[in-house]
């Protein structure tokens, strides 16, 4: 049997990161098992349509890499893939449950509803229900005469189609990731699958889909667990049992303190994306940025998101997409809520920034500092590139860091000059500018080996002169090592640079 699993987002908005993780567990289980990844589209809600998001969607998944085999928008035997183009196939299904005895046609309007939500709660029911006995005293098939059935349709009067849950039945769920989960249909109440509007309802439609489409497995998120028992009793009805998916229900991704679901609010307030990509809202304009638009690397981002939920067999963190599919089980995936953390995610950006050729780097350089005179060529910049690599999380991070190669220093911490500026060290680097000047043959091991020599014979350490050269050559105190960046920068800057800082490093003496 072929392995087909499915994404199904709504087009209510922009992807979340959570429904990224959903579609990367489904696309990584169905490469594994050699299997079809689809894409559907479940606009079954048209007052929550938002203009854009289908094409968001897509757009966000090309650039994660995650590839659809089947669906919107590549097409496929068993469409069409989105679900307001399949309006017809669901009425056929939800009238097959009336007639069967499974599903009723239901009357009542929206004052009657709540007329009874509140009846209930005066009679002290909590949580109020149209279910298998409050459904007694509604308008409905089950409740009213046929004759009155009858001249009610006739009469075009509104009407939904509910199923009829049964009042005390135990439905069984074998979750992949959770296990035997069990519940009491005296629990749940009478769903409705086919709206007013003629459009199913997402637990008709979903199922209906996935059973037409062959889908095998349901692998979504934990806040769809408590529908599936009504799922499975479609399954049943709809006699197709035998055909039912195997269900995963994956954990919550949770904000980084661990207290509820990750939301766009808490990315608001904390400093970081909760979108892939940049989405900019139709209605207001405002524009959300997202982990490509922020520099993340999109193999960095999908191995961020794969360890939201799921961890492999040994403590390996850096994979690529393939070594994810040959990992990846839905075994290993927890139950519990996964932490989402953004420095962890730089870290792992940072990490696959290291893996990068260098002409991947260099390409960017070259394009960030566009514009700005220098007289480097390629090599050099490649060492530049080499240099810094370690050094940052994002790539548009580049120019900045490397910002003191291309430009003698303005300014120098002041702080550390107070502290470390002498007499002593003054006259050293003065010794060092005058010894480069003679050198023949510069180099950056040349001045290691000449600094190294010069402070021996001056006796001083390391501490006092040391940072001296560091800010004199950069402007900072952090970066590479010394005589890398001076190996860089060449006989000729290295010397304007010592003569600038004894210029003005006295004045901070």
């Amino acid at each position: 049997m072929e392995v087909r699993v499915r994404f199904a987002p709504s087009p209510t908005g922009p992807l979340h990161i959570g429904g990224v993780r959903t579609a990367l567990y489904n696309y990584l289980f169905a490469r594994q098992n050699g299997g079809k990844m689809l894409l559907r589209i479940e606009d079954t809600d048209q007052t929550r349509y938002v203009k854009g998001a289908e094409e968001y969607i897509i757009k966000s998944l090309q650039w994660c890499g995650i590839e659809i085999d089947e669906g919107i928008p590549v097409g496929g035997p068993y469409g069409p893939y989105r679900q307001s183009d399949r309006k017809a196939i669901y009425k056929e299904y939800a009238e097959q449950l009336v007639s069967n005895g499974y599903a009723y046609y239901a009357f009542d309007t929206a004052e009657e509803l709540d007329e009874m939500r509140r009846k209930m709660k005066v009679q002290g029911v909590p949580n109020p229900q149209y279910n298998s006995i409050s459904r007694q005293y509604m308008k409905n098939s089950l409740s009213l005469s046929e004759d009155e059935v009858q001249k009610r349709m006739e009469a075009g009067e509104s009407y939904v189609i509910r199923i009829k849950m049964p009042r005390n039945e135990e439905v069984k769920i074998n979750d992949i990731i959770r296990k035997w989960v069990v519940v009491n249909s005296a629990q749940l109440d009478d769903k409705v699958l086919f709206k007013s509007d003629g459009m199913p309802t997402y637990h008709l439609a979903n199922v209906v889909d996935d059973y037409l489409m062959k889908i095998t497995h349901v692998i979504r998120g934990e806040e769809w667990l408590p529908s599936t028992p009504l799922h499975v009793l479609l399954y049943k009805y709809l006699g197709w049992e035998e055909s039912m998916p195997q269900f995963a229900h994956l954990p919550l991704l949770l904000r980084p303190d661990g207290n509820g679901k990750l939301s766009k609010r808490d990315g608001d307030m904390m400093g970081f994306p909760v979108y892939p990509m940049e989405w900019k809202d139709p209605k207001t304009g405002d524009v959300s940025s997202g982990y490509e638009s922020v520099g993340f690397l999109d193999t960095s981002f999908i191995n961020m998101l794969s360890f939201l939920g799921w961890h492999p067999s040994d403590n390996k963190e850096i994979f690529s997409m393939d070594e994810l599919i040959q990992s990846f089980s839905l075994e290993r995936v927890s139950k519990a809520g996964a932490k989402f953390d953004y420095e962890k995610a730089k870290w792992f950006n940072q990490q696959h920034i290291l893996q990068l050729e260098e002409g991947v780097l260099l390409e960017n350089l070259k394009t960030q500092i566009q514009g700005q005179a220098h007289a480097y060529n390629d090599n050099d910049l490649l060492k530049i590139c080499s240099l810094l690599k370690e050094r940052i999380q994002f790539i548009s991070e580049l120019s900045n860091e490397a910002s003191y190669f291309f430009k003698s220093p303005e300014n120098y911490p002041e702080k550390m000059l107070r502290k470390k500026c002498s007499a002593e060290g003054l006259a050293f680097l003065a010794k060092i500018n005058e010894s480069v000047s003679l050198m023949s043959d510069f180099s950056g091991n040349a001045l290691h080996t000449l600094f190294n020599s010069t402070m021996e014979a001056e006796g001083l350490k390391m501490g006092q002169v040391m940072p001296l050269l560091r800010m004199a050559l950069s402007g900072t105190m952090s970066g590479p090592p010394v005589f890398d960046i001076a190996d860089v920068l060449g006989k000729e800057s290295v010397q304007e640079r010592l003569k600038l800082a004894l210029e003005r490093f006295p004045t901070y003496a």
